[in-house]
């Protein structure tokens, strides 16, 4: 059989949201046989909240066969930093599109053929050889393959096999978050908040918002929405604890599903809004129907290659959200693996040279993560975390460096 009509290479991924979109996508446009395996039963489209975009996160949509210029997101030109009284304390000019999670999963999952979409497909196990890998579900299919993509989050069953010793490490934090309808808000907040990229400093909190688009992605005035994430330290034997508890007595540890938070905690938020954030903060907080909380962790692997199966996206490595980039760190995963093994025949190989090109980006991330939120931890245990929280509490270097790629560590190869 010549090369040319050998059957194409066959990749499973496990995990079916963004990263595993642009995984997929991509590996599908480098002639790879592809399939999807997500383990939720329903469509994803409605998960999530805003997104920073960034120019290399729109080369790889644009690799991935999404077209960038149809209506990605709400472009906003300045930042502003708002005063307990209401009253601007700070600004800084930096055009950047913001977008909604629920718009980035739409046109992945489009450009993606559905028929290799698979959901409600819980993976059970895996097994590989020098001839490829095998995985087994929970319905009891069984899949080969030549390689296993794991993009299967924070919590990835594949990673809790190959590296058990890496855990999510709790911050210290958690961020509130939600989404507001444009349509409500007062002419005051319209004015003063809603253009910009916003920030609000009490201490030893924050508060970032910013415009994204509204129902059915609509980016025209009046229809748009307002997203926030506001993080405030919860001690985690105490107040995270108390707060992860539901009215049935029941402690949820990596994140309580928002149906189930209690009244009294969602008025105690309110209250605080109230209480420290800026009035135009306050409204936005008050007004949002759908308030809910997570506890934020990170996580750092070793190792991303073994063998046939790669670590990728926040299976492979969780930062905080304060670079913004965790989207963008995932397409740039997928981007790197698809390129390694375009440039290596041996499937082992390939993953090695990902793995090279991708953990040291991966580790600066979430070490450069943790320092722009040090300061809002419930405890500050190392010298090096005071160092941090004290540069870092700044209006200027809060403006300066949230939501903004990271200067590149030495070595490490851009994806593409």
């Amino acid at each position: 059989m010549s090369a040319s009509s050998a059957p194409a290479r066959k990749a499973l991924v496990i995990g079916g949201s963004l990263g595993g979109l642009f995984a997929a996508n991509l590996l599908l446009r480098s002639g790879w046989d592809v399939h999807v395996y997500e383990r939720v039963a329903d469509d994803l489209e409605s998960r999530g909240a805003g997104v920073v975009t960034h120019p290399e996160l729109m080369e790889v949509l644009t690799a991935a066969g999404v077209d960038v210029a149809d209506g990605i997101g709400v472009e906003v030109r300045e930042r502003i930093t708002l005063a307990r009284d209401g009253t601007r304390e700070d600004s800084r000019p930096l055009p950047q599109t913001l977008t909604a999670w629920g718009r980035l999963y739409q046109v992945l999952r489009r450009a993606f053929p559905s028929e290799r979409y698979h959901n409600d497909k819980q993976l059970v196990s895996f097994e590989q050889d020098a001839q490829g890998v095998r995985v087994v579900f929970s319905d009891g299919k069984v899949e080969r393959g030549d390689l296993l993509v794991a993009a299967d989050g924070l919590r990835s069953t594949v990673r809790k096999v190959l590296l058990p010793q890496a855990m999510p490490q709790y911050a210290g934090y958690v961020a509130w978050r939600g989404l507001v309808e444009e349509a409500s808000l007062s002419p005051r907040t319209l004015e003063e908040l809603f253009p910009f990229f916003a920030f609000g400093l009490p201490p030893r909190e924050q508060m970032i918002a910013y415009p994204v688009a509204g129902h059915g992605n609509s980016v025209a005035p009046g229809k748009r929405r307002y997203n926030f994430v506001w993080y405030r330290p919860a001690d985690q034997a105490t107040t995270l604890r108390e707060m992860l508890t539901d009215a049935s007595g029941k402690t949820w540890p990596d994140g309580i599903p928002p149906p189930l938070i209690r009244p009294e905690i969602l008025a105690a938020a309110r209250q605080a809004a109230q209480d420290v954030l800026a009035p135009q903060f306050a409204e936005v907080v008050e007004k949002t129907d759908n308030l809910f909380f997570q506890p934020i962790f990170d996580l750092e692997s070793e190792r991303l290659a073994f063998g046939r199966v790669a670590l990728l996206g926040d299976a492979a490595f969780v930062a905080r959200p304060h670079c913004g980039m965790g989207v963008t760190k995932a397409g740039s995963d997928a981007a790197m693996l698809v390129r390694a093994l375009d440039s290596h025949a041996d499937v082992a190989d390939a993953l090695k040279a990902y793995e090279r090109s991708r953990r040291e980006a991966g580790s600066f991330i979430v070490h450069h993560a943790r320092a722009l939120g040090a300061y809002m931890q419930a405890q500050l245990s190392t010298p090096t975390e005071r160092a941090m929280a004290e540069r870092y509490r700044s209006t200027e270097a809060v403006m300066r460096e949230t939501a903004v790629p990271p200067l590149r560590p030495q070595g490490t190869v851009p994806a593409g």
